[in-house]
């Protein structure tokens, strides 16, 4: 009966600090040779945002902002850029609680959407045209804090 107990209770301690915290995850602000700002069409929403998605387990940051990039627009990183910002708020992404780690990255290579689950379309923009446009999640306040130059904590 004790070792009963102490499973269930190791496996309610395991499943609420699964459940219970923010989920980490990347933005990724790729900026072309010409200036151009890559963005991303989403499946699930319709919406222009900027590439990214959760950190795997085992994997690295930088490693998460080159899967990321490379499922979602087909590019690679040519130079890490700035930390733009550490966006934490609780509504950020309607779906869960996610902290959100955006960088600046120059990019180069093919645009093609590998991850056609997630991705229906990739294209390039001038940084002005899409800092007006209406994106998903906080992206826009995101693009914003990169025009302004400061890094952020929200």
């Amino acid at each position: 009966m004790f070792v009963m107990k102490r499973f269930a209770y190791v496996a309610q301690t395991a499943l609420g600090l699964l459940f219970r915290h923010p989920l980490l995850g990347i933005c990724l602000i790729p900026i072309l040779e010409d200036g151009q700002i890559i963005l991303v069409k989403r499946r699930d929403n319709g919406c222009w945002s900027l590439p990214g998605g959760m950190m795997d387990w085992g994997e690295t940051i930088q490693q998460a902002i080159e899967r990321e990039l490379e499922e979602e627009t087909g590019l690679v990183m040519e130079q890490m850029g700035r930390l733009v910002g550490v966006y934490s708020s609780p509504d950020r992404d309607p779906r869960f609680h996610s902290v959100c780690l955006t960088f600046e990255i120059k990019v180069q290579g093919n645009l093609q959407v590998k991850d056609m689950n997630e991705i229906s379309e990739v294209k390039s923009f001038d940084l002005d045209h899409a800092a007006n446009m209406s994106l998903s999640h906080d992206h826009r306040q995101q693009l914003a804090d990169y025009l302004q130059g400061t890094l952020v904590i929200r």
